[in-house]
C-alpha cells in the first residue's frame, strides 16, 4: 500500500513539474540572414489597414454612366501608406433588379437575380464587361468579395469587399 501511495505522489510531482516547465516563455525562432531569403520587417507582420477601390472609387452609389466607364478598370488595393498591392483574385456578384407584377396581390414587386463568378485577375474579363454594359440598369448592385492580394512573395491577404450601387 505504501508502495502505491509513493508511486502516486511521484506521478503527481512529475505532472506538476511538467506543467511548470511548460509555462515558461518559448524561444523566438531565428530569422534567415542569407541575401536570397532575407525578410523585411514589413513582411513579418500584418499589413496596415487596407482599402479596396475600383478605379478611383471605394464602395459607393454611382450613376450608370460612371459604372459603365469603370467596367474595364482594375481593382486596386492600397494600405494607409498608399502602397499598392497586386490583386490575385476576387469573387464578383451581379445583383440584377427586374420589376414584375405579382399575380396574386396585383402589387408591383422587384425580382432579384444573382449572377457571379470567381476571377484570377484584377479586372473583369472582356465578356463580362460587355454583357454588363448591355444589361446594367438603375438599382442593380455589383459586389466584389474575397479580394486576395499578394502582400509579400510568400504572403496572401484578404482585402475589404466592395459594393457598388447603380443609381
Amino acid at each position: 500500500m505504501l508502495k502505491h501511495l509513493s508511486a502516486f505522489i511521484f506521478l503527481l510531482l512529475m505532472i506538476n513539474m511538467a506543467t511548470f516547465a511548460q509555462s515558461g516563455k518559448k524561444p523566438v525562432p531565428a530569422t534567415k540572414t542569407s541575401s536570397a531569403n532575407k525578410t523585411t520587417p514589413a513582411s513579418n507582420k500584418r499589413p496596415a489597414k487596407l482599402r479596396s477601390s475600383w478605379g478611383l472609387f471605394l464602395s459607393d452609389t454611382l450613376p450608370k454612366s460612371q459604372v459603365v466607364k469603370l467596367l474595364d478598370s482594375a481593382l486596386v488595393v492600397r494600405d494607409e501608406k498608399n502602397h499598392v498591392y497586386p490583386v490575385i483574385s476576387f469573387a464578383f456578384t451581379y445583383e440584377q433588379h427586374q420589376p414584375y407584377l405579382n399575380d396574386t396581390t396585383g402589387q408591383p414587386g422587384i425580382y432579384k437575380d444573382y449572377t457571379g463568378d470567381n476571377f484570377k485577375t484584377s479586372r473583369l474579363p472582356a465578356l463580362w464587361s460587355t454583357r454588363l454594359k448591355e444589361s446594367l440598369q438603375q438599382g442593380d448592385v455589383l459586389y466584389f468579395d474575397d479580394i486576395l492580394i499578394e502582400y509579400a512573395p510568400d504572403k496572401i491577404y484578404r482585402a475589404p469587399s466592395l459594393r457598388i450601387d447603380v443609381k
